[in-house]
């Protein structure tokens, strides 16, 4: 993907798709990129909703779970995606960000041996479900089902936010929950925020880049859920991997230290499982 005159383009230069919403404020010099989840039932609706006079919101990209992408707003024009919010010196980030809204129902609750969302009704089977504690939840929280993203989704947020950081030097990679903590969740548990977050700003040293898992993982032989377990894993939460490759979602891992009783384990994991450990 390219911006051509602020607007997202493919790399043979034709126009992605391009609905506007009337919820724009002025010109604004992005710096940062704000990711979000819907909450709704469909990309479709979302797009519908966001062009609708009453709505009184709006971001400038939508991703599909099939990973289409539908933009709204222009990137250099503030879109309504933000609300009350701040980071760092900054406040009202609408003003100083992107907005990408990811086409997902978010967090679920169990209700007739089904996960629902208590916004659209819709249930969701446990294969489309991960049960995770936000970040932000206090102590004593207990977890609750949050709607998995697909690795669509996850390829067309890289590919949309690998364009933008090239076009406008973008500072950070936030999700709402960030900016707005206590009031919103999104994009919530099951969004590889920090793997995102390294992949589109890099690393200022060559060093193998070091993360934590996030639930009991089993690191496999091959990039992908088919290959077998290796012997060890699953390695449990908390420990420390070094990537060494990436296949997409799927990364090449080596790690640390002995684990269940097992030395220099290097294979293959999800990436979503992994969140970064600061250098």
């Amino acid at each position: 993907m390219k911006i051509q005159n602020h607007c997202l383009a493919h790399d043979d230069g034709q126009a992605a798709s391009f609905f506007a919403s009337p919820h724009t404020g002025g010109v604004i010099a992005p710096s940062l990129l704000v990711l979000h989840y819907t909450a709704g039932s469909s990309a479709a609706s979302t797009v519908a909703w966001f062009r609708d006079p009453r709505s009184r919101v709006s971001a400038h990209l939508i991703i599909g779970r099939d990973g289409s992408v539908t933009q709204l707003v222009p990137f250099n024009r503030e879109a309504w995606h933000a609300g009350r919010s701040s980071w760092g010196s900054l406040s009202g980030l609408n003003r100083y960000s992107i907005g990408i809204e990811l086409d997902n129902a978010g967090c679920l609750v169990r209700s007739g041996g089904k996960w629902v969302s208590p916004l659209t009704r819709r249930s969701y089977p446990d294969s489309d479900v991960t049960v995770a504690i936000h970040k932000n939840s206090p102590p004593g929280t207990q977890p609750c089902g949050w709607h998995a993203y697909t690795s669509a989704q996850i390829e067309s947020t890289l590919e949309c936010g690998m364009a933008l950081v090239k076009q406008y030097g973008l500072n950070d990679i936030l999700g709402h929950e960030d900016i707005s903590p206590g009031r919103k969740c999104d994009p919530g548990p099951d969004f590889p925020l920090e793997s995102v977050r390294a992949r589109l700003m890099g690393r200022g040293d060559d060093r193998p880049e070091r993360y934590q898992t996030t639930a009991r993982l089993y690191v496999r032989s091959g990039a992908g859920p088919g290959f077998a377990p290796l012997p060890g894993t699953p390695v449990p939460v908390g420990t420390e991997v070094e990537v060494l490759t990436q296949h997409g979602l799927w990364w090449q891992v080596d790690v640390v230290g002995e684990v269940n009783g097992v030395m220099d384990i290097v294979g293959w994991c999800h990436s979503k499982y992994l969140a970064l450990l600061e250098p």
